[in-house]
């Protein structure tokens, strides 16, 4: 059995922060707009906000024009984003600080 600090429990004046994150790799599709729905509702429900941030990792693929239709996909939809768009392309120097901390502790597998 798990201890009890292995269960987050999440404070009670924190205020919801859902995410939608699409890949810019094509049109919005069913999967997409689960995913945007179900994010918004929860955040909103709660009286919350959510973010839009991009996830263009995969630079061949991900195109401008897709971006800008998952912007215009989600508000066509009568959704709504608080924050962003954000693009995770543009945090990949926190990352790569990120890794190299949990690699100097050990915490990665061998590549």
């Amino acid at each position: 059995m798990m201890s009890q600090s292995h269960y987050f429990e999440p404070e009670a004046n924190r205020p919801v922060v859902g995410r939608f994150a699409p890949s810019p790799t094509g049109r919005m599709h069913a999967g997409n707009i689960y995913a945007a729905l179900s994010a918004w509702l929860v955040a909103k429900s709660q009286g919350g906000t959510i973010v839009l941030r991009i996830a263009a990792l995969d630079r061949d693929r991900s195109k401008a024009e897709y971006i800008s239709a998952v912007q215009r996909d989600f508000e066509l939809l009568g959704l709504t984003w608080d924050q962003g768009p954000f693009f995770q392309h543009d945090r990949d120097e926190a990352y790569l600080e990120a890794f190299s901390g949990l690699e100097r502790k050990g915490l990665v597998y061998a590549r």
